[in-house]
């Protein structure tokens, strides 16, 4: 591979939704979450397998935004109206370097719903303008994909649990990081998590009208995603386990 054409910023190749790139990718992540889940009991098992998955997606985690940031400044593409931690999932990763590294509870219910279902959106519909085998296409998915991974690890692994009030505490994270980012947009002209319009490429949010109405839209959406997601991950199967009988996975902890 020209390392040169990895890394620079003219005449690359663009990034296309749902692309054979994109679909391979989405099937990685896929396999990674499947396996995780299918070995969570032999990984829970072992402290090395433990220590192995919680040191390593933490080590994603920080060399990613390093990477990025490394990239930002030597291609000249630093930029404070652009390149600044402050997108949802930005700031979800870095949250997630706390929460593996304090097992903090609060950040955890938080980034569940938050972080796992902005990860989600962003890989099922990217906004990014650089294609494989751009360092930014690796760069997009392999953060997003341990932001998701994260907190799956401490739900099946460290064995959290979130509650159904989690989700009001996620949405009041939301609303107020957007209030704050939205105060900060206006004073530097700017456009973080896509306050003031939409993305440039292509998303989800192009079926939901123009500014504001999106806006609006996006509120509905993360609330029914949230929902959906605690009764898909803990509702449904808490209710299934009741029906025919089966226990619990020892151990499992509740998150208040």
């Amino acid at each position: 591979m020209d390392v040169s054409g990895f890394f620079r910023v003219e005449a690359t190749p663009d990034f296309a939704v749902y692309s054979p790139s994109h679909w391979v990718v989405l099937g990685l992540l896929l396999l990674l979450i499947v396996a995780l889940f299918a070995c969570r009991g032999r990984i829970r098992s072992s402290v090395l397998a433990v220590k192995v998955i919680r040191y390593g997606l933490l080590g994603v985690l920080v060399l990613t935004e390093i990477a990025l940031n490394l990239w930002y400044v030597l291609a000249g593409q630093w930029d404070i109206k652009d390149t600044l931690p402050l997108e949802l999932c930005s700031v979800s990763l870095l949250l997630s370097i706390v929460m593996l590294l304090t097992g903090s509870r609060l950040l955890y219910q938080i980034l569940f719903f938050a972080g796992i279902g902005g990860a989600l959106q962003a890989w099922l519909t990217p906004s990014l303008d650089f294609g494989y085998p751009h360092f930014r296409f690796f760069h997009f998915f392999i953060a997003h994909g341990a932001i998701i991974l994260a907190s799956l690890y401490m739900t099946w692994i460290e064995q959290y649990r979130p509650t159904w009030r989690s989700i009001g505490w996620a949405m009041l994270f939301l609303n107020v990081l957007a209030l704050a980012v939205g105060t900060l947009n206006v004073a530097i002209d700017a456009n973080y998590m896509f306050l003031r319009s939409k993305p440039s490429t292509p998303s989800i949010l192009d079926l939901f009208g123009p500014y504001p109405y999106y806006l609006l839209a996006e509120e509905i959406i993360a609330l029914t995603m949230f929902i959906v997601m605690y009764a898909l991950f803990f509702w449904i199967p808490e209710w299934l386990r009741r029906v025919t009988g089966q226990p619990k996975d020892r151990g499992e902890a509740m998150s208040d």
